[in-house]
């Protein structure tokens, strides 16, 4: 057996021990320490514990009994550590065989200091990420994981909250229910279908709006160009929570405008703007579409001006109309520089929660729905059935399928795109 190979095997019994072999001593000691940390949260019972509870979700019931969520999370957090430990293992083995490797090919093996000045030339970018690529594991994928463990328990008011209650597994019943239950499948599908509308309407709407408020910014006749712009640009540099509160309190039954109306004889009763089932949801799109055109102004004014004039020139000189220079030439070119944009902010739109809650809090009410109101599109629906019915489960579920939905159509829609299809070409 080579001597490389005999480094390698000495690293896979024990970490380390194949660094100490090759006599680098820093690194050797580094994995043992390592190996020997695992092995006592091992053997003391810590690890087998926690992989008990994410499996059985406690056993005991009562105040002092097991805490479900507890062992979850606890579980979740051992099983991420376990992984890594096995990643650092799997390293230990590669780094013992290529180092004797370079020992029999007459590279001194490198002192502590020098080592770590390699470890930072080489990765030096590597180091400066890792921060962030721990808060992203412990506050973006342990949330992630737990919310897909939770879609499979039952846990929700009143027989399965800890810590009084144990939580338990229960497979797929939630999908099943979402699907099979009249009152969860009526509600999926109707809150689904007009998170779509929303979603798209709002998209496009403030997409052609803030195109067209660009297009009347930039012409060659409007004078006072500055002034005009950052009287559209107003509503989008008044924070959305403000102006949504304004327009709830404004539009509300008794409010200015009925009031209003009602005084100068313009109407003989109030308009029920947030309180019909269909005029409310037409007043979140118009009241969405204020608050957001100018943000797209904004862009497609910087956007319009990276359009050469010479293809405007060329094609009035070939007796284009300036509908078809829109259709042939600004809307493909803009399509062009923002449709990742677009893509994104359809995403966004999907799961605008503010929007909708600030507003109308998803009401009217809707007796058909179960604890969603006509407005609610399925973000807000959730914290409904979280923060004020407390069906975690559910909710879960409901989280999992907006994720496989939304992830997919973005993929999807941009890989479509002709500016992600070009940037894959040049590299």
């Amino acid at each position: 057996m080579s001597k490389s190979k005999k480094a390698a095997l000495y690293s896979t019994v024990f970490m380390g021990l194949g660094q100490l072999y090759n006599k680098d001593w820093i690194k050797g000691i580094f994995f043992m320490l390592i190996e020997i940390i695992t092995l006592i949260n091992i053997f003391n019972g810590t690890v087998a514990h926690s992989i008990w509870g994410v499996i059985t979700l406690g056993e005991t019931r009562g105040v002092k009994g097991d805490h479900s969520i507890n062992l979850m999370i606890d579980g979740i957090i051992t099983l991420m550590l376990l992984a890594f430990v096995v990643i650092i293992f799997v390293f230990n083995i590669k780094d013992a065989k290529k180092a004797r490797e370079n020992i029999e090919n007459g590279k001194m093996a490198k002192k502590p200091i020098e080592y770590l000045k390699f470890i930072r030339n080489r990765y030096f970018a590597h180091i400066l990420l890792m921060p962030s690529i721990v808060l992203i594991i412990f506050f973006t994928l342990l949330p992630i994981l737990f919310t897909f463990l939770i879609a499979f328990t039952n846990y929700s008011i009143p027989y399965h909250i800890p810590p009084g209650n144990l939580v338990d597994w229960v497979g797929f019943k939630n999908f099943i229910k979402l699907f099979k239950m009249e009152e969860w499948a009526g509600t999926i599908w109707t809150v689904g279908l007009w998170t779509i509308i929303w979603a798209i309407i709002t998209t496009v709407l403030n997409y052609f709006a803030g195109l067209g408020l660009a297009l009347l910014t930039n012409a060659k006749g409007v004078k006072l160009k500055k002034v005009w712009r950052t009287l559209f640009i107003l509503p989008y540099a008044i924070p959305a929570f403000i102006s949504l509160l304004i327009f709830r309190l404004v539009f509300m039954g008794p409010g200015p405008v009925n009031s209003t109306l009602l005084n100068i004889g313009v109407i003989s009763e109030k308009i029920p703007f947030l309180s019909d089932h269909t005029l409310a949801k037409v007043m979140v799109i118009l009241v969405y579409c204020w608050t957001g055109a100018p943000y797209w102004m904004a862009l497609m004014s910087g956007t319009l001006t990276n359009i050469d004039k010479s293809l405007y020139e060329a094609a009035e000189i070939d007796g284009a109309s300036k509908w078809q220079q829109f259709y042939k030439i600004t809307v493909p070119m803009v399509l062009f520089q923002t449709a990742p944009l677009l893509i994104m902010t359809f995403a966004h739109n999907f799961n605008n929660f503010g929007m909708i809650y600030l507003l109308t809090t998803g009401d009217p009410v809707n007796a058909n729905l179960k604890y969603a109101g006509s407005t609610d599109i399925l973000i807000s629906w959730i914290y409904k059935m979280t923060l004020e019915k407390r069906q975690f489960g559910m909710a879960a579920a409901v989280t999992i399928l907006i994720f496989v939905f939304v992830a997919s159509m973005a993929i999807y829609s941009f890989r479509k795109t002709k500016s992600f299809k070009e940037e894959d070409m040049i590299q």
